[in-house]
Order: C-alpha cells, then sequence, then structure tokens
C-alpha cells in the first residue's frame, strides 16, 4: 500500500511539475506571442504531438491542412516547442532577406552527427568564412570546365538506357538511376574522383541517404531523442550509429582519393587552380597528362587547408559530407519530377524536343556548354518543375532576434518554417497552382510577380551556392535524354504520393517508359 501511495505522489507530482512548465511556456513572453498566431488545437503537455507522430505521408497531409486552414500563417506546438509556418511571399522576404535570424532552427541540429558544422547547419562567423571560402567553387570558368564532366556522365546514361531498350523501349523505375547519375557527376566535378562502377559503395551511401532521413524526422517530431545520448541508447539511435559509419566512409575514401592525387602530384595544380579561379588562366582544363581528374571544390578546400590553414581536416570532411548530399540528392529529385512531368504532358515535351533538336543540329548532335546555354523553353520547363515540387519543400530558420513580419509578430526563441511546396501553390499568386505551364517563366510573366513567391534555391544571404551548377546539371542531361528517348508516363504526378524528407520524395516506385528516338 505504502509503495502504491508513493508511486502515485510521484506520478501526480510529474504531472504537476509538467503542466506547471506547460503553463509558464504558453504564458511568458514568447507564449503570448504565439498564442496570438492561428493554429490547429493543441493540448496540454503534448501539444500536436498527436498530429505529427503520425506516419511521414501523414505528417505533409497535416502541413499542407493547417496551410489551407489557417493561411496566411499557422503555428503548431511539439510539446513545449513552438513551430511557426509562413508561406506569403511578403513573409518569406522578410526573412530570407534578414541578415539577423540567418540561423537554421533547432531540426538541423538533428543533422549535426552526420554534417558537423558544415555550410547547410554552421551559423555566425563559421558560415560566413566558409561561404567565402566555397563560393569561387562555382566562378563561370570553374561551371565551363564542369560542363565537360556533365556531358560524359550524360552520354554514359543514353548509352545505359540503350542498351536496356533493344526490344524498342525501357521501363524503368526513375529515381534510382537519377540518383546514381547525380552522384556520379558531383563525385566526379566537385569532388574530381571517379565512383567504381563495380564497388557497392555507391548503392549503400544511397541508401543511407535515404535511412538518416527517415530518421531525421522520427526524431524532429520527439523532442526528448534530440539528446544524443538517450538517442544513442535506443533502437533508431543503434541503426543510426550504423549509418552514419557508412555515409562518413564514403566521403572520407573520396578525400583521401583526392589527397593521395595531390601528393604524388606534389601539389602543383593547387596553385593552378587558385590562379584560375583569380582570372589569372585561360578556360582550358587543368590536367596532369597522365589523368583526367579536373581540379574543383573539394581542391579548393585543400588549398586552403594547406595555405592558409583557415579550414582544418575536419572542416574538408563536414563540407564535402555536406556537398555530396545536397549536391546529388536535390538535383535527382529535380530531374525525377521533371522527367515525370514532361512524360505526362507530351505536348510540352514535344516543344521541348524541337528546341533541343534545332540546337544540337547546329553541332552535329553534340552536348556542348554553348549549346546548352541556349536551350530557354527546356529550362522554363524546369523552373516550373521546380515551383510544382521544390527539391527542398522546407526551410527552416531559429529566430534570434524579434522579427515583425506582415502577417504576423514571431518572438525570439521561435522556430520558425517556411513552407515552400506551399508558397510555390499560393493561388494569389499563381494561377492555377496546378497545372503545369512552363509560360510562367516567359519574361513578360515574370516582370510583375512577387519575388519570393518563387525561391527553389532559396534567396537572401544563405541561398543555395550551387544553383548555377545544379541549373547546369538539369539542362545538360534533359537536353541529351529529350534528344534521344521519348518519355511516356506509367502514372499522373497528381497520383504520387509525397514523403516530407531532408528532400521531397515520394513515397512508392515510379516508373517511367523511355523510348528511343531513331536517327
Amino acid at each position: 500500500m505504502e509503495l502504491i501511495t508513493a508511486a502515485t505522489f510521484i506520478f501526480v507530482s510529474i504531472i504537476t511539475i509538467l503542466l506547471v512548465y506547460d503553463y509558464y511556456i504558453h504564458n511568458n513572453r514568447r507564449g503570448k506571442y504565439i498564442s496570438k498566431i492561428p493554429g490547429p488545437k493543441s493540448y496540454p503537455i503534448i501539444g500536436n504531438a498527436l498530429d505529427v507522430m503520425v506516419p511521414l505521408e501523414d505528417i505533409w497531409h497535416f502541413f499542407r491542412r493547417i496551410g489551407r486552414d489557417h493561411y496566411p500563417v499557422s503555428k503548431f506546438w511539439i510539446v513545449n516547442w513552438p513551430v511557426v509556418n509562413v508561406h506569403h511571399p511578403d513573409d518569406v522576404e522578410i526573412i530570407l532577406s534578414s541578415t539577423k535570424n540567418i540561423e537554421k532552427n533547432i531540426f538541423y541540429e538533428l543533422l549535426h552527427p552526420w554534417l558537423k558544422e558544415g555550410l547547410l547547419t554552421s551559423k555566425g562567423d563559421k558560415w560566413r568564412s566558409r561561404r567565402k571560402i566555397l563560393t569561387p567553387a562555382f566562378h563561370f570558368n570553374i561551371l565551363q570546365e564542369f560542363s565537360q564532366t556533365l556531358i560524359e556522365q550524360t552520354k554514359n546514361l543514353i548509352e545505359t538506357l540503350q542498351s536496356e531498350s533493344k526490344s524498342g523501349e525501357v521501363v524503368k523505375e526513375l529515381l534510382p538511376i537519377l540518383s546514381k547519375f547525380t552522384l556520379n557527376t558531383i563525385c566526379e566535378t566537385a569532388m574530381g574522383v571517379t565512383v567504381d562502377k563495380k564497388s557497392t559503395d555507391q548503392d549503400n551511401y544511397r541508401k543511407s541517404i535515404y535511412e538518416i532521413g527517415l530518421i531525421f524526422y522520427y526524431r524532429a517530431v520527439r523532442p526528448w531523442l534530440k539528446n544524443e545520448w538517450i538517442f544513442s541508447l535506443t533502437k533508431k539511435g543503434k541503426e543510426n550509429i550504423k549509418i552514419l559509419k557508412t555515409l562518413h566512409n564514403f566521403t572520407s575514401k573520396i578525400i583521401g582519393e583526392r589527397k593521395k592525387y595531390h601528393k604524388e602530384t606534389k601539389g602543383i595544380y593547387l596553385n593552378e587552380f587558385t590562379n584560375k579561379i583569380d582570372g589569372n588562366k585561360d578556360t582550358e582544363d587543368i590536367e596532369d597528362k597522365n589523368s583526367k581528374k579536373r581540379l574543383a571544390f573539394l581542391d579548393l578546400l585543400i588549398a586552403a587547408s594547406e595555405k592558409n590553414h583557415v579550414i582544418d581536416d575536419e572542416g574538408i570532411r563536414e563540407e564535402v559530407d555536406t556537398f555530396v548530399f545536397e549536391g546529388h540528392d536535390t538535383t535527382a529529385m529535380a530531374l525525377f519530377f521533371t522527367i515525370l512531368l514532361l512524360a505526362e504532358h507530351t505536348d510540352i515535351q514535344t516543344i521541348a524536343r524541337q528546341e533541343v533538336d534545332e540546337i544540337l543540329n547546329e553541332t552535329n548532335g553534340q552536348l556542348t556548354y554553348s549549346a546548352i546555354q541556349k536551350v530557354s523553353y527546356l529550362e522554363r520547363c524546369i523552373k516550373e518543375s521546380l515551383r510544382m515540387y521544390p527539391s527542398v519543400p522546407i526551410i527552416g530558420r531559429n529566430i534570434t532576434e524579434d522579427i515583425k513580419l506582415k502577417h504576423c509578430f514571431v518572438p525570439a526563441g521561435s522556430i520558425l518554417n517556411i513552407q515552400i511546396f506551399d508558397t510555390h501553390r499560393d493561388p494569389n499568386f499563381w494561377e492555377r497552382p496546378n497545372i503545369y505551364d512552363p509560360d510562367r517563366f516567359l519574361p513578360n510573366n515574370t516582370k510583375n510577380r512577387h519575388p519570393f513567391s518563387y525561391v527553389p534555391f532559396s534567396a537572401g544571404p544563405r541561398n543555395c551556392i550551387g544553383q548555377k551548377f545544379a541549373m547546369l546539371e538539369l539542362k545538360t542531361v534533359l537536353a541529351g535524354l529529350l534528344h534521344n528517348f521519348k518519355f511516356e508516363a506509367m502514372e499522373s504526378a497528381a497520383n504520387i504520393r509525397i514523403l516530407p524528407d531532408l528532400v521531397i520524395r515520394c513515397a512508392h516506385p515510379v516508373n517511367v517508359k523511355f523510348i528511343p528516338i531513331k536517327k
């Protein structure tokens, strides 16, 4: 009886403490301002945990629902975390243009065991320093050199599909072949290494990316798992350790191979690389007579480490982990949805192919950097795809200083999410937003549009550093595929079930039919 009484006392005491804490959280300065923002009903202590501790697909629908029901701004609580959601372009502009509230929110901290403090997750002076170091890696001269590798990889992809279509067509699950392509290209361009086609490392890496995304959302809606020690004791935590080992081994191998290359060549090409970025060299490829490895992003980090010591080996690993992930996964999803939409809209696909064919007829069917710059209609197709299905559908910010938006006041200490997916489909700024129409991006149709109604690469100080590279890659591979294949849809894009993840995901395999075009 005494044990029961003691247990009851402890239980009641814990509940009382939690209720008092919950009252404080909701009635302190931050809580009072948050309470003025509309949102779904929440409960004491747990907040909206029952809404978000659900399968990923249901979380996606929850985001869409509160965006519709509480337009233009909403909030919900994950236990004691207030999350403010915005997607109106006026509010998006204020946030993304801010030079003060540029820290990523606490959810990004869940990525620290993997990405540490790379460009995606770092803040303050460290972020500014890294951004300054890395910007030259996407200089115009370097992008021109990247184009040759992108063209070579596109040819490999085309040849692979052609070899599998001897019967006249080939049906492929779309995402695996695209993510393999983009991982190859980011490794060979930005990292200067070639992935061994016979190795299983690439497949294991891509599988681990998917798995760590699932774990990310699992932790994101369970605040008690934010603590690394507590998380490490759980089943998911133990799985996470194995996944991290796979991810880090893959990038460590890349760094090791590239450092070995520079050691063997006594580092002479790092000096040439620095000069080229400064404009002191022409745009011919810098190559060892016995090597086809072009110098790029990773070389810039190695050079900075060896010459100025502004970044150490740990810092190099942080940025390589960040860019290998971001440089392949986001582009793969952009390719995925663009091909899917072109396959479904055969009239638009035909116009895009006619443009590509006309341009490539001038080069005897060969992709070139200058030819890729001319595919204006295809570029509009890509932009429209990124409008409907932005690769990164949510951007998070940690509100470190009070900020007055057009539609609400957000106090310091709040978590803020920009729901880009909803921004891009806001009917107040996009007529018939669920219709695929590349002509939205004709000059006459864009000049009066709100500049922050379309932000697939973010905007402001923390915009995507690699967006020009991404567009070059997207135009290159799509031009090559359109010139050689017709795409036939196996299902409508509108029927694709979507999951929230580190990038936008589909919840099930999606196939597309590739039909070779006889030359």
